[in-house]
Formats: C-alpha cells, sequence, structure tokens
C-alpha cells in the first residue's frame, strides 16, 4: 500500500496546488473525450473501435514517454494486477459503457453521468480508513452530487427519455469509484505514476481487443474518409493526457478529490456538447453546474485527514 500525503495528514500548499492543476485540467480532458466520441459514432466509428485503437494509441504514447525517461512499466505478479484491474473498472468496462451510452442519451448527460462517483468514493473512503470524517469535504461531495441528481432527474423526466441507457450509463461511475478507492489501496510500493499509466492502459487495450473478437463485435475502422482517423489520433492524445494526470492526481490528492474529475468534466463537456455539437442544454444545467463548482471548491478547500 502506497504512503499517499492525503493519508497522513493535511496536504501542503504547493502540492494542494499541484492537486487542483491536475484536476482542473484532467477534467477539461475528460470532457473533451466525450465529444470526441459523439463526433466518432457520427464518422460510423463503433464505440468499441473508436475505444481499443484511441486506447492503443494513448499507451503507445506514454509507453514512448516512459522509455524516453527510462521509467517502463514494471512487470511483476504484483503489478500485472494492478493493470488488469485498474483497466477493467477504470477504463475498459467504464469508458465502453459510457461511449456506447452517447449515441443514445447525449455526450452532454453522459459528462454529467461522469460526474456521480464522489459520493460513492467518499463513503468508501471513510469505510475503509483512508480519510476521516470532515464536515466540509462532505458537503463539498454532497454539493457536487446534489448538482449531478439535479441534471439527471430533468433527464430522466423527458417525455423520450430512454430508460435502458440512462440506467446503463448510471453503472458506469460505480465502477469508477470502485477504480479510485483500489488504486489507491493496491498501488505497487516505489512505482511511480508515470510508468503505471501505461501499464494500465495497455491491459485496458487488451480487454477491448479480446471483446473485439466475440460475434457482433469489429475493431474495423471505415478508411473512406480521414475523419475517423484524425478523431482515433485526437482521442489518443487526449487519452494519454487524462490518464497520466489520473495517476498524478490520484498520488497527490487522493481518491476522493481524484473522483472530481468527472464533475470538472461536466463543466468542460456540456458547454462544448450544448455550443459546437448542437445538443439541447440538459434541463437543470444553471443550478446543476453552480452546485458542482461549488462542490470542487469545498473538497479541495478542505483538509484531507486520515485516522491517527
Amino acid at each position: 500500500m502506497h504512503s499517499s500525503k492525503t493519508r497522513t495528514g493535511a496536504l501542503p500548499k504547493h502540492t494542494r496546488l499541484a492537486a487542483f492543476i491536475y484536476l482542473v485540467t484532467g477534467g477539461a480532458l475528460l470532457g473533451l473525450s466525450t465529444n470526441l466520441a459523439k463526433l466518432a459514432g457520427e464518422a460510423q466509428l463503433s464505440p468499441l473501435a473508436f475505444l481499443f485503437w484511441s486506447i492503443a494509441g494513448a499507451a503507445l504514447i506514454l509507453l514512448v514517454v516512459a522509455a524516453l525517461r527510462s521509467n517502463l512499466p514494471p512487470v511483476t505478479g504484483r503489478t500485472l494486477e494492478y493493470y488488469l484491474v485498474s483497466a477493467f473498472v477504470g477504463v475498459a468496462g467504464s469508458n465502453l459503457i459510457f461511449f456506447s451510452a452517447i449515441p443514445h442519451i447525449g455526450a452532454g448527460f453522459v459528462a454529467l453521468v461522469i460526474t456521480l462517483p464522489p459520493l460513492l468514493t467518499y463513503v468508501g473512503a471513510l469505510i475503509l480508513k483512508l480519510e476521516r470524517f470532515q464536515m466540509m469535504r462532505a458537503v463539498g461531495v454532497m454539493s457536487a452530487l446534489a448538482g449531478a441528481v439535479t441534471l439527471a432527474a430533468h433527464k430522466l423526466s423527458a417525455p423520450d427519455a430512454d430508460y435502458v441507457w440512462i440506467l446503463l450509463a448510471l453503472t458506469g461511475p460505480v465502477l469508477l469509484a470502485i477504480g479510485n478507492l483500489y488504486r489507491t489501496l493496491r498501488w505497487p510500493a516505489g512505482v511511480s505514476g508515470e510508468a503505471l499509466a501505461p501499464g494500465m492502459l495497455v491491459a485496458a487495450a487488451v480487454f477491448l481487443f479480446s471483446v473485439g473478437l466475440l460475434p457482433g463485435f469489429s475493431l474495423e475502422v471505415p478508411t473512406e474518409q480521414r475523419l475517423p482517423l484524425l478523431l482515433i489520433a485526437l482521442q489518443s492524445v487526449v487519452f494519454a493526457g487524462q490518464f497520466l494526470l489520473l495517476f498524478l492526481l490520484q498520488k497527490t490528492g487522493g481518491p476522493v478529490l481524484l473522483s472530481l474529475l468527472g464533475s470538472v468534466g461536466a463543466v468542460v463537456g456540456v458547454p462544448v456538447a450544448i455550443l459546437l455539437q448542437g445538443e439541447a442544454a440538459p434541463e437543470g444545467l444553471l443550478p446543476g453546474a453552480l452546485l458542482i463548482g461549488t462542490g470542487i471548491a469545498l473538497l479541495n478547500i478542505g483538509k484531507a485527514r486520515k485516522l491517527p
């Protein structure tokens, strides 16, 4: 188990600033990612094919960076377990659910669904004694969750609501919350986030490739136009940055602050879906966004503390 600073006391000011920068930048990339997935669907790329080739590209980018820095992912029994479990819950399973749901319920709503892990992660962190209860952080998590629930309730009450895909999309945050806690609890001792990120993405690519071999699934990319290949290349760069920042934030900010990546992603992803993709603004957007923003601020200001 790694010794994250969030588990030994209040975060130093410079560390909290770094964590905040990782949070905002990583969340922005996450919000961009959901919109790229919608464009990929419109370019006749299946969710599985788009996700597989983008993850494979991101893994290659991070492996090259790791090799240049002589910091390649170590291969041991412990790290293999870490790569496989992290890949399934935090990358392959959750993103396949989200990307598949986008054509049915929109990129804007999926960006909002990804804001739901904070409460699950915070409760799990309290149960597992990764954190001690702290009122300001608890209020921050509840505020962010209230914002997401406000938006989800409006979506479910719409007359044309696709309940199956809405409910399926809501299972994704459960996987993300499990991943947030797992990566903290099982972080291999002495291994950097820069080495773990490409290992996780390689494992995720293997998972997705295996799914592509099943009947009814395909990893084929349309080659009549250049747009699908350009989208895959762009998403690869976005994923590489997003998952590298995820590990840096995990190390500096801990699992609860990390879980707010989705809230920041919504702040970016929803306006992009509305302004650039022509989606209708989700009802309750303003109060929902204000609650989410307040939650991010309170959780970042509040001090993460562990039981003595």
